[in-house]
């Protein structure tokens, strides 16, 4: 397939099939085509796209097929589950009528009360309670969405399920819980499961056969624990180093004495309802207390919902802090305002999970990076510029002159979030607050990024406060990791400690659930 006759072709010469009850994981770089197999399958192609050779779903060729004839062959031959369930579902639309409007285009034939015990029997089959059918999409947690996302994908009982990187956004204890729910909903139905996935460990452990993409071939395809013990391509050799590389902890570290962050007894708690004198509170954060030294790496682990990402806004003042204290070099930052508060707030900056989410798609990249130096008035547009590709250079985008120009949507996703380090690093911080800056890469592009994140602690001093929910990767890269669970610290010590003695109940589960290529090796 390709794009256009003067282009390389995106996907060449792929042959892949499955059986009825298959499950198949297709894993391989960024960039390789695995997402780009999922659009062919349903002809979701941009104008203008060549797609040869031969394509059957459930005997049937979609290329052949009218727009209305394709409409129905989504849903009842393939079910999708993709990525972000957020982006694929209406804000204005209940849950409820989500399922109600897919069952009725497909069930047209069907009475509504028909449809309506089908609707409330696919919540249930995804463990949500039908008393949610009138909730919104943005009441319901990432792992709830997901769970819905798989409702609607299965709710015509496709013969085949493709799900499109499902767990990434999830942290391990409900990226567990969603791949368990839609593992066994494909063998009730009994459905073929094609998993899309940079996740290795995760593919292996669902999946009992595994295909390696690169460049647009597959160059494997085989058993999922003889790849793992006999990977003949260099791609996945890589991919099986990598792997390996994360949970033996292999990136270097550097801890220094000086005490850049200090955070006593924080606590951020949200009133959710009753009178002004009688608040029900939930307490996302709850006396919360931890130092963080020059050159060191914190990692902070924890399930969703544990107060992982409410530390950070805490943190970084984007959220109200109730009680407690924060100190960044021995000054309490809690209390001060105005060019104070601006200025203190340089030495903390921030590297979030989705890279193309928090970059400004109309902004290039040399105009990402020096946006934070010109809010703050420190050099003019000349210096900036040349302070852009100063920092393009440090984080391994070389030359500058090839990426200073270009577009988010014109980088990979490893070279967004290569972006996005430069951007946090333009005011020169003193700490940088990681949240799930890795969780959405490959396994061969997350540990290029975690190797120059060490890099440049080991140039700049940097302390890192590094927040993941996988304990393998908070163990291989940090110094220290704490243990979140209901806004609480459970345990602290090093990784390695917590993964071979795990004492709180939390963390036991954690390492339990985290899937790792030893448990399949």
């Amino acid at each position: 397939m390709r794009y256009s006759s003067s282009m390389n072709w995106i996907l060449d010469g792929v042959d892949l099939s499955l059986v009825p009850g298959e499950r198949v994981a297709l894993v391989g770089p960024s960039g390789c085509g695995k997402s780009t197999v999922a659009r062919v399958a349903l002809q979701l192609l941009r104008p203008g796209s060549f797609c040869n050779g031969k394509l059957l779903l459930a005997g049937i060729d979609p290329r052949q097929l009218s727009q209305a004839e394709l409409r129905k062959l989504r849903g009842e031959a393939v079910g999708l589950v993709f990525q972000d369930p957020m982006t694929r579902l209406n804000p204005l639309m209940t849950i409820g009528d989500h399922l109600l409007d897919t069952i009725k285009a497909h069930r047209s034939d069907k009475g509504s009360v028909w449809i309506k015990q089908k609707a409330v029997a696919l919540l249930e089959q995804v463990e949500i309670s039908p008393s949610r059918f009138q909730a919104y999409p943005h009441e319901f947690s990432g792992g709830m969405r997901q769970r819905l996302a798989i409702a609607l994908a299965i709710a015509l009982d496709p013969p085949l399920v493709i799900a499109d990187e499902p767990t990434t956004s999830l942290d391990v204890a409900i990226a567990d819980q969603v791949m368990d729910v839609l593992s066994n909903l494909c063998d009730d139905i009994g459905s073929s499961l094609l998993l899309i996935s940079h996740d290795l460990a995760l593919a292996t452990k669902w999946c009992e056969r595994i295909a390696i993409m690169e460049t647009g071939r597959i160059v494997e395809n085989n058993l999922s624990r003889n790849f793992l013990l006999s990977p003949q391509s260099h791609i996945g050799k890589c991919l099986v180093s990598a792997a390996r590389a994360r949970e033996e902890g292999q990136y270097p570290s550097n801890t220094l004495p000086e005490k850049i962050l200090d955070v006593n007894q924080l606590r951020c708690w949200h009133a959710l309802s009753g009178l002004p004198w009688q608040w029900n509170w939930l307490k996302a954060v709850n006396e919360v207390s931890f130092c963080l030294h020059a050159g060191e790496t914190l990692g902070v682990v924890g399930p969703s919902g544990c107060g992982k990402s409410t530390l950070c806004r805490a943190l970084m003042g984007l959220i109200p802090i109730r009680g407690g204290e924060v100190k960044l070099q021995g000054q309490s930052i809690l209390h001060l305002k105005g060019e104070f508060l601006k200025r203190a707030r340089r030495s903390l900056q921030m590297v979030f999970q989705d890279p193309f989410a928090s970059l400004n798609p109309k902004m290039t990249v040399s105009e990402a990076i020096t946006d934070p130096l010109l809010i703050h008035h420190l050099v003019d547009r000349v210096a900036a510029r040349e302070r852009a590709r100063e920092l393009l250079d440090q984080v391994g985008l070389t030359p500058p002159e090839s990426f200073q120009n270009r577009y988010p949507y014109e980088l990979s996703g490893g070279q967004q979030q290569r972006v996005a380090i430069a951007r946090a690093l333009s005011l020169k911080p003193k700490v940088l607050i990681c949240d799930e800056s890795v969780s959405m890469l490959d396994a061969d592009i997350q540990k290029e990024v975690l190797d120059l994140l060490s890099l440049l602690q080991q140039r700049l001093g940097i302390a890192i406060l590094f927040i993941t929910h996988d304990l393998y990767v908070a163990t291989g890269f940090c110094n220290r990791v704490i243990v979140l669970d209901q806004g609480r610290i459970v345990e602290e010590g090093f990784g390695k400690t917590l993964l071979e003695s795990p004492k709180s109940p939390i963390t036991k589960k954690l390492v339990e659930i985290c899937p790792t290529i030893r448990s399949v090796t």
